[in-house]
């Protein structure tokens, strides 16, 4: 059966995998350019269920290899004295399991994973879908017509395939009232693997090593009002970036003046997806596209990752009434896309400090958890709800479904 996947960050080159292991036949569609795949983009991260996940696709030597080696974080603030971070204490108690890595570097190591075993078409996109019943008609931008069993979303919190399918984006788009840039620059101030943030009452900027390259990666996370802007247009965006930090001092004005030239500018709205399914038909969603539970405050990319592996051996299981398989991957799923949707409201509070008293608590709060035993940070980590949906789910046995011709399962 053919599946066509629109999006080739995260999700989509899991789920080809999957696929491809169950016998299915998966083409991926991604707008970039091939020359420009997996450039950029924030650090994120893993968790034990998604770690596993990787580990079965035989990816996780080249995913711990890549992983950001951050090592600890200084946090400051004005008029205050800095607050240091043991980061590989709190990352041990987080997870068994974790690993934090660059999404772009993640996005690269998967498509060398997936690249000889799914047809990847770059530089194209869907402009329209016809949804028969019996197979799903497809005309790209392109010009190019084909016809699939399936069509799938794994193309972002701006998701065109949900646009085709599900209606304009406005009003699914639950904004939790904050932004998030990233960008790399040159190591100017010799950070190495060291990650150095500034906090003030709505506002954060954090610089860190990237060790792939000698260079670093620039973030910023403000709150603000709706902002109106073209999610495609790079210059309106830095423009905004400019007018909220120009006046912000510390490191900022030495950040913004790498941030004209930068190639891997990333820029959007911290926001949740709300659909009440995320399938019609043959047409389904997966990841960001179909519940973003918020950029770099709900662990969207774990999310993505186990959902990916859910949905492919949910299809397979239901091989000969695909729109079967997409439900009962919905129903199974559910639980954890709440959990995680719940949290992600509490993450953005406890990291952009919305008054005096939670920018003068945050930073020694960190501090003092790094230094718990492990054993009671895992505790603690626990009763947040993404601990729960992301560091300790049980994922289904589906290496019953592997074709023997498509290789054995990895254990």
């Amino acid at each position: 059966m053919k599946v066509l996947i629109s999006g080739a960050s995260v999700a989509g080159p899991v789920l080809a995998h999957w696929l491809h292991r169950y016998g299915f036949e998966p083409t991926l569609v991604e707008r970039t350019p091939a020359g420009r795949h997996g450039l950029g983009g924030h650090a994120v991260d893993l968790f034990s269920s998604a770690a596993d996940i990787t580990r079965r696709m035989g990816c996780w030597d080249a995913i711990e290899a890549a992983r950001t080696r951050l090592d600890a974080m200084t946090i400051e603030r004005f008029g205050k004295r800095p607050v240091e971070v043991d980061l590989s204490r709190m990352y041990a108690g987080i997870s068994s399991r974790h690993v934090e890595i660059l999404r772009g570097e993640l996005t690269r190591i998967l498509y060398a994973a997936t690249r000889d075993t799914a047809e990847y078409v770059f530089g194209d996109s869907i402009a329209a879908v016809h949804d028969d019943g019996a197979g799903v008609d497809v005309t790209f931008e392109s010009g190019t017509q084909r016809r699939f069993d399936l069509v799938i979303g794994a193309d972002g919190l701006h998701s065109n395939v949900r646009r085709l399918a599900f209606g304009p984006e406005e009003p699914m788009l639950r904004p939790l009232g904050g932004y998030l840039a990233v960008f790399s620059m040159p190591d100017v101030f010799g950070l190495g693997n060291h990650t150095l943030s500034h906090f003030s009452v709505g506002k954060l900027v954090g610089i860190y090593g990237v060790h792939q390259t000698g260079q670093v990666r620039a973030g910023f996370l403000f709150r603000a009002p709706e902002l109106r802007y073209d999610y495609r247009d790079k210059d309106e965006q830095k423009a905004l970036l400019v007018k909220e930090f120009r006046d912000y001092g510390w490191k900022v004005p030495q950040l913004l003046e790498h941030l004209v030239p930068a190639e891997d500018f990333y820029f959007d709205s911290i926001a949740q997806i709300t659909l009440d399914t995320w399938h019609r038909g043959r047409i389904g969603l997966v990841g960001d596209a179909g519940y973003c539970p918020g950029p770099a405050v709900g662990g969207g990319t774990s999310l993505a990752v186990m959902a990916a592996y859910i949905l492919a051996g949910e299809l397979a299981a239901a091989r000969s009434d695909l729109p079967s398989g997409l439900r009962n991957y919905e129903r199974t799923i559910r639980p954890v896309v709440e959990q995680s949707r719940r949290f992600a409201p509490k993450v953005m509070r406890t990291i952009i400090p919305a008054g005096p008293l939670a920018l003068r608590l945050m930073p020694t709060a960190a501090a003092t958890l790094a230094k718990l035993p492990t054993s009671v940070q895992r505790f603690i980590w626990s009763q947040n709800s993404v601990g729960k949906a992301l560091s300790s789910v049980p994922m289904p046995d589906y290496s019953d479904l592997v074709q023997p011709e498509r290789g054995q399962p990895v254990t």
